[in-house]
């Protein structure tokens, strides 16, 4: 969760001058998952960075970012490369020593994490799928997907037999965490 919040300010770091503006908005329950905090560092890091005209609150809770056309293109790449190496860091992390691989669809809406379903049930590498979904959900939000389309299923399959054993989906899971 550390490491999103503190990508999610970065997501932002962009440079570029685009003919035609975008305009995404990121979706309340998002955003109240990544917390004021967020909103008021993506705001301040606008302000300072060229490309990004302006972001704003919703009276709904939504954040509506509007930016050029050329930063849009920059920042989804920087997203992609951001969650690729945020999911091999999990792999390669001892600290979540039960998750033996993630395979990830091109448009990030569906995950495999790999496990060793004992130990992963005996632990709190759960953890992981929390923070690879938030990116995935804020990546597919800067993709422009509406926000009722927003979704991500992560499902956890066993190394030894290949068995899919449970099956998370968000933002859906957001309401059984509170």
């Amino acid at each position: 969760m550390k490491k999103f919040l503190t990508a999610v300010p970065s997501l932002i770091l962009l440079v570029g001058c685009g003919p035609q503006d975008v305009e995404v908005t990121l979706p309340a329950e998002l955003m109240e998952e990544a917390g004021q905090e967020s909103i008021e560092e993506l705001a301040a890091e606008a302000d300072e960075e060229e490309g990004i005209h302006d972001i704003t609150e919703n009276d709904d809770g939504s954040v509506a970012v509007t930016m050029d056309g050329d930063a849009h293109q920059e920042m989804m790449a920087e997203m992609e490369e951001g969650l690729s190496d945020h999911i091999q860091e999990i792999v390669d992390d001892n600290e979540f020593s039960s998750i033996e691989d993630i395979d990830a669809n091109n448009s990030f809406d569906e995950f495999s994490f790999i496990v060793d379903q004992e130990a992963y049930e005996n632990s709190f590498d759960g953890f992981a799928t929390f923070g690879v979904s938030l990116m995935a959900l804020m990546y597919q939000s800067f993709d422009d997907i509406d926000e009722e389309d927003i979704e991500v299923t992560i499902n956890l399959e066993d190394v030894d037999d290949g068995e899919v054993f449970n099956t998370i989906v968000y933002p859906d899971a957001f309401d059984d965490m509170g």
